[in-house]
């Protein structure tokens, strides 16, 4: 079958460049106004618990259920994402985004913050973060690893200038007009969502897909459709739940600093200014930390893995020694710890989506990546309670980041249960496809949904070329390997006279 030709008008971007960098600069434009700013939540930690007149355990309730939501939500974002591209998602969970702060500064209760910057933030983070992830996909290949780090260099950026920022906010205004001013900055993520072009589909792809979905619109075909976008099956693999597994308890101590190292400089004695600084000088490691990863995960010298252990190992031993710092009033050892562990912990991070591809194959990587979060959400949830708890209890902060950097330390040991992890060398890609493999990841934006294969249309490729292998023409034109065209297998509701492309 004759590959269809784009449209003229239609404009394909080259692999690796173009309209990609533009699209690296909304990632790292929602990345700073996502995590950035939840990072820096920990300005309004303290001013909550004076207010409300609450539990360190009940405000830390406010973070852990924005984080929770944000990646319970994410398969959802990317499903939709598939459904109807990436703009409109990414603009939805930017207005959702926005509008939960602004509501949250007319709170009068903890309870209207849970649902507020817990539940409508976090849902909006969920519709930005995954699809502008996948979006990046989208546009490299080669570059991959260097893209994503510097699309989450917003991260650290934004670390080092939204916690002094936010603490001059709460002093001028007081916490109410600072959430109100958060809301209208969180509304830009509009911005980054009206910046992602998908590449445009070929019209006569467009039209096989519009065919199919008339012959597939039926009840039972919803949830056909939705366990192929998830990629359920990767459930029961070890490999994924394995990974799922580390990356959760990694979850569990993350996101503790961020919430309790400003209330942590203040309960030793530091003041206000002097512990937002503290944030602010991590945010500016932890970005040149991303950016170092990034390059150097690209060389290939080393398995992904084995790097990605390293730096959470290490991350986990400078976040058990955060509170040591702090002994007998030096600010100054605390400042350098926490230079250390902001490095360690931006290296870390980009490292954990890379490394995705390894455990599941590229061509699952979207399904992949929504399930992960969803599993470690759980870990998430859990970590700053509990050291809101732990704080509580012991009456300092030392046992909550002792605590955290043992989650971290352990999710490390995990990664060791790997299969092959012992292996100097990757071992071969998967090779158990998926009911969507007829089209790569960068597809799935594209086609928006309307080429997905049904199970029995998946059977017998044994012996086709491996995705790794197919032509940088392919990948620019986003079109199904050509040895897939040359395919027909008769279908029990098809007419047998005219067998069905694959």
């Amino acid at each position: 079958m004759a590959k269809p030709q784009p449209q003229a008008g239609d404009h394909l971007s080259s692999p690796d460049g173009g309209w990609g960098w533009v699209v690296v600069g909304a990632l790292f434009m929602a990345s700073a106004l996502v995590f950035g700013l939840l990072r820096s939540l920990g300005v309004f930690f303290v001013e909550f618990v004076q207010y409300f007149d609450k539990s360190a355990q009940a405000v830390s309730w406010i973070t852990s259920i924005a984080v929770a939501i944000q990646q319970l939500m994410s398969p959802v974002g990317t499903a939709l994402c598939n459904a109807y591209g990436a703009r409109p998602v990414v603009m939805t969970g930017g207005f959702l985004s926005g509008l939960g702060l602004v509501l949250a500064s007319q709170a009068t209760s903890l309870t209207h913050l849970y649902l507020t910057m817990g539940l409508i933030t976090g849902s909006g983070w969920a519709l930005v973060f995954a699809p502008t992830v996948a979006s990046v996909l989208q546009y490299f290949t080669h570059r991959r690893s260097l893209a994503m780090a510097l699309g989450f260099t917003g991260v650290g950026l934004s670390s080092f200038a939204f916690s002094p920022l936010f603490q001059l906010l709460v002093k001028l205004y007081a916490w109410r007009g600072a959430l109100l001013i958060l809301g209208g900055l969180s509304f830009n993520m509009m911005v980054c969502g009206a910046l992602i072009r998908p590449l445009p589909a070929p019209k006569a792809l467009e039209q096989i897909g519009i065919d199919k979905e008339k012959k597939k619109a039926s009840f039972s075909s919803f949830f056909k459709r939705a366990f192929i976008y998830l990629e359920l099956p990767l459930m029961g693999e070890r490999a994924f739940l394995t990974y799922a597994l580390a990356i959760t308890l990694f979850n569990c101590g993350y996101f503790v600093p961020y919430v309790h190292l400003v209330a942590h400089s203040r309960h030793v004695g530091f003041s206000e200014y002097q512990a937002a600084f503290i944030i602010s000088a991590t945010g500016v490691t932890d970005l040149v930390g991303r950016v170092v990863s990034g390059w150097v995960s690209d060389l290939g010298r080393l398995r992904l893995l084995h790097v990605l252990s390293l730096w959470t190992g290490l991350t986990g031993l400078f976040m058990v020694l955060l509170p040591v710092g702090s002994v007998e009033g030096s600010y100054a050892g605390l400042l350098a710890i926490s230079l250390v562990y902001g490095f360690c912990s931006g290296a870390m991070s980009p490292l954990v989506f890379s490394a995705v591809p390894e455990i599941v194959g590229m061509q699952r990587m979207l399904g992949a990546l929504g399930l992960l979060q969803l599993i470690e959400s759980f870990g998430g949830l859990l970590g700053a309670p509990l050291s809101g708890w732990l704080k509580d209890q012991t009456g300092s902060y030392m046992a909550s980041f002792l605590v955290a950097g043992g989650f971290i330390m352990a999710g490390t040991l995990v990664l060791a249960a790997l299969p092959n992890f012992w292996s100097c060398s990757p071992p071969p890609a998967p090779m158990k496809q998926s009911h969507s493999q007829d089209k790569s990841p960068e597809c799935g934006l594209q086609y928006n949904a309307i080429l997905s294969p049904s199970p029995s249309e998946t059977q017998h490729r044994t012996g086709l070329t491996p995705p790794s292998q197919r032509s940088l023409q392919d990948l620019q034109n986003c079109q199904p390997d050509p040895q897939l065209s040359l395919l027909t297998t008769p279908t029990a509701d098809d007419d047998t006279d005219h067998p069905k492309v694959l």
